[in-house]
């Protein structure tokens, strides 16, 4: 046979479909109880537990144990009998777990093994249900009771109490490009956190966030207990950030989790995509939602790192990204992620504004950094406009920019006094204290040639301001004819306008360097293998994206404007947190160059060294 054939012999269970494996085809067959099986499967499974427990550790035992598991797991999936897919978790659990001498140990390199795992998961997504009900219970099996016992406590995460446990085995992710699952034992499940009753925090937990979970049934002394007619155990949950391995008496239980899950399942509730283009159009829409949200509580000694998204786009272009992220145990060891969504159609100052603003209530909210330094080694990444809003918080203009927008001084505007401060927070910026590194990604820093085309300035006519924008224009209209150098009409104001290469808000902009205190960081995709002077993003042009002032670059080659999935992004974003991080922490030795070009380009792709950001023993 082909070998691909010979794989599926060797590795065929009913986890894959209605097919014995040879193993427990071989146990019925020497207990000679085939023929019982196809006749009377219950009879079959009474007659093999009998005499699977006559022959305790004898050499038959082990494998008698897995027949048991695999019979009754096919039995239960045939009748849809919970009670039954109970009791296959239970011998599956008391095959990996033995309570005896080390040779009763299961060969770790046998199929069976990961085999049990599955057994095991599956059985328990069945038996459970959805939602899990976490708590004490008594169950009926088909030789006797099942007392299960929990922790109320186990329910805390961080101050939040998770709520809602439903299982992911069941799930298909689609739209991120990389699912991954932790290897373990255990029912992998996707929780909803709810935060204190007196949580008056600025950014929240967002209500449609589901967690990592994974609910372990443990069974003390299983291969005894499995054998009476009344079996006791406990329910334990662990969350993925906080247990990844269980102690138990014979050694430590790696716990499995399906994190990918939660985060789609967390992506595809919380995600409404008409919002970018509302958010877009609507200056208004963010007055009454969180314009910063978090996907975990802030644990002390993480860094923020604040992800902006681009004109028309939303929290959600940031999954993969952060997806591949949170797989680096040194990230998510010491960087938390918060997500900024804002009315993209608004003038950039104005979201600018916002930004801070935001930042500001949430540190403030968090104790500051004298409650946690960590809130002092803040990073922006910007894609695209989110890039000028982030490096509006990192400069030191003094009156540069208004400068640039009119020769009079702003004392000597005919304004109420709430417009000229208004005009004062927008235009006079200094650099945010916290923030010590910002990462700008196809960034229109000399503005984007798109924002040129009619098409364009029709859309942007479309935009409605907030009310203080639209005050603020009518004082400056019939007060101050002639006082700026820009046209002050409404519908020329928006973030489309400004980004225009020839506006002057953009021009002045370009010309101001980030504070010396900041670490700048670009990368810049670019189509096809052209010459930079000649490149673009689709969008942006490589001559306007490029600022020699930046302490790094990093040209993606064969990606669009959107790279925030690329993988050469994603590294380059790694590279960089790790480098900030091993400046924080010099203890630190992270393996492998952190100088991005070590990256290596074969046959017009580039391939990133798997080493990157990897501890050192």
């Amino acid at each position: 046979m082909s070998l691909t054939d010979s794989y599926k012999e060797r590795s065929q269970s009913t986890l894959s479909g209605h097919k014995l494996s040879n193993t427990t085809r071989i146990v019925l067959e020497r207990q000679n109880l085939l023929s019982i099986w196809k006749k009377d499967p219950t009879q079959a499974i009474s007659i093999l537990r009998a005499s699977t427990q006559a022959q305790f550790y004898t050499p038959d035992f082990q494998d008698q144990l897995f027949a048991l598991a695999e019979l009754t797991y096919l039995h239960a999936r045939k009748h849809t009998d919970r009670a039954e897919f109970m009791t296959a978790a239970l011998y599956a659990y008391a095959y990996l777990n033995p309570d005896g001498p080390e040779s009763a140990k299961p060969n770790p390199y046998d199929v069976h093994f990961r085999q049990a795992c599955d057994l095991y998961m599956f059985a328990l997504t069945e038996a459970m249900g959805s939602p899990v009900d976490v708590a004490p219970q008594r169950w009926t099996l088909p030789f006797g009771t099942l007392d299960l016992s929990t922790t109320p406590a186990q329910k805390e995460w961080y101050g939040y109490t998770l709520t809602d446990f439903r299982p992911t085995a069941r799930l298909s992710v689609r739209g991120i490009k990389n699912v991954y699952r932790r290897a373990g034992l255990g029912e992998p499940l996707a929780a909803v956190p709810h935060p204190p009753a007196n949580s008056q925090i600025s950014f929240s937990i967002t209500d449609k966030l589901r967690i990592p979970v994974t609910l372990l049934l443990e069974i003390p002394n299983p291969r005894e207990q499995v054998f009476t007619n009344h079996v006791s155990g406990r329910l334990t949950l662990a969350t993925i950030d906080k247990t990844t391995s269980l102690p138990t008496t014979d050694g430590v239980i790696p716990l499995q989790y399906d994190q990918t899950a939660s985060r789609a399942i967390s992506l595809s509730n919380a995600v409404d995509w008409s919002i970018e283009y509302k958010g877009f159009l609507d200056g208004n829409l963010f007055n009454k939602r969180a314009q910063l949200i978090a996907i975990e509580p802030h644990q002390y000694g993480h860094m923020p790192v604040v992800l902006v998204h681009g004109t028309a786009s939303s929290p959600g272009r940031w999954a993969d990204m952060v997806n591949d992220l949170l797989e680096d145990p040194d990230i998510r060891a010491h960087f938390e992620f918060w997500f900024f969504s804002y009315a993209t159609g608004n003038p950039i100052p104005y979201s600018a504004l916002q930004l801070r603003d935001a930042l500001n209530r949430t540190i403030h909210d968090l104790g500051g950094t004298q409650a946690d330094p960590a809130l002092g080694q803040m990073t922006l990444i910007g894609h695209s406009q989110g890039g000028l809003l982030a490096k509006m918080l990192t400069i030191d203009p003094h009156d540069a920019l208004w400068n640039g927008l009119t020769s009079r001084s702003l004392a000597s505007l005919n304004l109420s006094d709430n417009a000229r401060q208004f005009l004062k927070q927008t235009l006079f910026p200094t650099p945010m204290p916290e923030v010590k590194s910002v990462v700008f990604i196809s960034t229109p820093q000399h503005g984007s040639y798109l924002a040129d085309f009619s098409i364009a300035h029709l859309i942007g006519r479309m935009v409605t301001f907030p009310a203080s924008i639209t005050e603020l224009t009518q004082q400056i209209i019939q007060g101050n004819a002639g006082a700026l150098n820009v046209d002050m009409n409404p519908s020329r104001l928006g973030s489309v306008y400004g980004m225009s290469p020839h506006s002057a808000f953009i021009q002045t902009l370009a010309a101001i360097p980030v504070a010396p205190s900041v670490q700048s960081h670009s990368i810049i995709p670019v189509l096809g293998d052209g010459p930079l002077a000649s490149a673009d993003d689709g969008v942006v042009a490589y001559t306007s994206a490029h600022d020699p002032r930046v302490q790094s670059e990093l040209i993606v080659r064969h990606s669009g404007h959107s790279t925030q999935a690329n993988p050469i992004t994603i590294a380059e974003v790694r590279r960089i947190l790790l480098q900030q991080l091993a400046a924080r922490v010099p203890d630190m030795r992270i393996k492998g160059d952190m100088n991005h070009t070590n990256i290596t380009r074969i046959g017009g792709d580039y391939v990133i060294p798997a080493t990157w950001g990897q501890q050192k023993p």
